[in-house]
């Protein structure tokens, strides 16, 4: 191994005094023009590079933020990540990028690593199958601020931000309804996890309110990748009588649906109505385009980001605020206008 060449080495075959080298490293107007390009020419020439962690553990400071994500393969945790990157690069903070894949297992072990590399702040949306908080702990007891987005507990420590997921399935459920869908399918993730069970829960006070009943076998639940899609979208054409709307709280699911429905015959959305969430990619590509509702990833992000960062340079502290909403709103397109589409046909 190639010994790493030193302020110590630079200063003894400069003759130097270390004091002197490490000014000169720091861009010290102490140091005279000379003196400084002399020592800098000859740090580029050993190969010198700063110790910067250890210069960060005795700062007590490493200018690094934790991000850990759930998933990557998504456009909605790509614009997260590029709402946050955004406002990171206006700083002086670098960003240490973890993913669970959807693995509480993994996120708990990622948690611990971050941990260890002492980020001085944490930026979190929890796995599919988190079990608990207990793993972010060790921040909040060694006051490392933690801010988690779109997937959160509600009830745990941090700042969390997040949309108004209650309002979000109330509106998707109640376009299908004045679309004149009676028969609507939800089908949607893990429910303890909050995105999830508070869009399942503005979709059964949308029904309440148009006094349509509830009814178990139309509530499907998986884990919203492809042969899960497949497979609900199969069992929705089984239905006797089959549905004639489907709210679904994913894109790529409901393009998946979108997909099964038309090999098995079925028009959408001339017999199903379908509702997406996330304003995926995908949504403008499937066709027919897909009614969605939009989430702001990368206004997510940015908020986050700037947030921890105002609290790490004390302008702000995050400890006041338990969440902050970001705004959502509903994207009509013709997966689901089954009245235009009703007129169109009766007019030719």
């Amino acid at each position: 191994m190639v010994k790493e060449v030193t302020i110590y080495d630079l200063a003894k075959e400069l003759n130097i005094s270390i004091a002197t080298v490490s000014r000169a490293l720091k861009d010290d107007p102490a140091v005279t023009s000379k003196t400084k390009k002399k020592i800098i020419e000859h740090a580029e020439k050993r190969g010198y590079r700063s110790n910067y962690f250890a210069s960060s553990l005795r700062k007590r400071k490493t200018h690094t933020i934790g991000v850990l994500m759930h998933e990557l393969n998504s456009h909605f945790m790509v614009s997260v990540l590029s709402g946050i990157e955004k406002v990171l690069s206006e700083t002086e903070y670098d960003i240490i990028i973890a993913h669970s894949g959807e693995s509480g297992k993994k996120e708990v072990a990622n948690a611990n690593n971050l941990f260890h590399k002492r980020v001085d702040g944490l930026i979190a949306s929890l796995a599919y199958d988190t079990p608990n908080l207990s793993h972010f702990n060790q921040f909040i007891e060694k006051n490392i601020p933690v801010i988690f987005f779109d997937r959160v507990e509600e009830s745990g420590a941090g700042t969390k931000i997040i949309i108004d997921n209650y309002k979000a399935g109330y509106e998707a459920t109640q376009h299908l309804i004045d679309e004149g869908c009676k028969r609507i399918v939800h089908v949607t993730g893990n429910l303890t996890r909050n995105v999830y069970n508070n869009r399942f829960e503005g979709y059964k006070a949308a029904l309440k309110d148009n006094h349509i009943k509830f009814k178990e076998n139309y509530l499907i639940v998986n884990d919203l990748q492809k042969k899960a899609s497949t497979e609900a979208a199969n069992a929705i054409a089984r239905m006797k009588p089959m549905p004639d709307g489907l709210f679904i709280t994913n894109d790529i699911s409901a393009a998946i649906c979108l997909q099964t429905f038309k090999e098995l015959g079925i028009r959408v959305p001339e017999d199903i109505a379908v509702v997406g969430f996330n304003n995926d990619i995908v949504s403008t590509i499937v066709e027919p385009n897909l009614t969605t509702i939009n989430y702001p990833g990368s206004s997510m992000g940015e908020v986050a980001a700037r947030n921890l960062i105002n609290h790490l340079n004390g302008n702000g502290d995050i400890k006041l605020t338990s969440s902050i909403v970001i705004k959502s709103e509903l994207i009509k397109r013709d997966s689901s206008e089954k009245k235009i589409n009703y007129i169109n046909s009766k007019s030719n």
